[in-house]
């Protein structure tokens, strides 16, 4: 099974956005079926198969969350940030004042879905392969 420092390592590779799909790979490959990532902290929760579940630590300080979600500016941030227009730290300030509390990825159908502090999604992505 995979561990944190694996996770890890792939992520150093992460520059911005563009290299997202790449990373998707990397955790695939690793055995991520899923994982969880929390807005306020950037602590990420990883799942593999047969329950297998590891917990990073946070990355930043506590960011506080709006409490209702705009999703334009959200999806036109995201954009940027797809585009390599911003780094993964000024990602999770633009999802914070956008109201993203988590968002989750599912490496099985190569999807990113995006949701508020009520469980409502924002917005649902397609992985590029």
């Amino acid at each position: 099974m995979f561990t944190i420092d694996q996770i890890q390592a792939a992520h150093s590779k992460v520059k911005s956005g563009a290299d997202f799909p790449v990373y998707i790979q990397d955790l695939i490959a690793l055995g991520v079926t899923k994982y969880d990532t929390f807005v306020i902290d950037g602590h990420s929760l990883f799942y593999g198969n047969d329950g297998y579940k590891v917990e990073s630590n946070p990355k930043y300080g506590g960011l506080s969350v709006l409490s209702s979600s705009k999703q334009e500016q959200f999806v036109n941030r995201l954009k940027l940030h797809q585009q390599g227009g911003t780094d993964y730290s000024t990602f999770c300030q633009d999802a914070a004042d956008n109201g993203v509390e988590k968002w989750t990825v599912d490496t099985a159908s190569m999807t990113c879905n995006y949701f508020d502090k009520s469980g409502n999604l924002i917005l649902a992505e397609k992985i590029p392969a």
